[in-house]
């Protein structure tokens, strides 16, 4: 399977990024991450906050790459783009799929589900794929790295 395959199926649709989407998608991130590090929200609050990072982080690698998800189930194949954009491992992309359910669980069913540690686990996962978007993008995007970022 390649982003192409998908893209064929409905899953992905082409997209042309610019430098402007990509700062404010890492921007989202900042924020997010922020948000995600401070007591004063719940404990739910935080860990959904901190998957919108890891999110945001893996939409820009997606969009650099020529696509966004399109349709149901946007933030799953957002998430399996991982292992096509940033090369990233099976165990690392399954661990975030597992968070991505827990997130809807948190966010639609129940509140209270959510410990301390997997938020940490969720800002380290979020944190992991920024790091390795930045060393990505100035690798093999360059031109949508912005100058404040470098």
């Amino acid at each position: 399977m390649s982003l192409e395959d998908w893209l064929n199926k409905g899953r992905l649709k082409q997209h042309k990024t610019s430098q402007n989407e990509i700062k404010q998608l890492l921007d989202v991130f900042v924020r997010d991450t922020a948000d995600a590090e401070s007591n004063t929200i719940s404990i739910d609050r935080r860990f959904a906050t901190a998957y919108n990072a890891a999110l945001m982080a893996s939409t820009a690698a997606l969009a650099a790459s020529g696509y966004r998800a399109a349709g149901k189930g946007h933030h799953y194949w957002t998430i399996q783009s991982l292992a096509f954009t940033l090369k990233m491992d099976t165990d690392t992309i399954e661990e975030f799929n597992r968070f991505r359910r827990k997130r809807n669980t948190v966010d639609y069913e129940r509140i209270g589900s959510v410990s301390q540690r997997e938020v940490l686990e969720m800002l380290e996962l979020a944190k992991n794929i920024r790091d390795k978007l930045e060393v990505w993008l100035m690798q093999n995007h360059p031109e949508l790295v912005s100058r404040n970022d470098q």
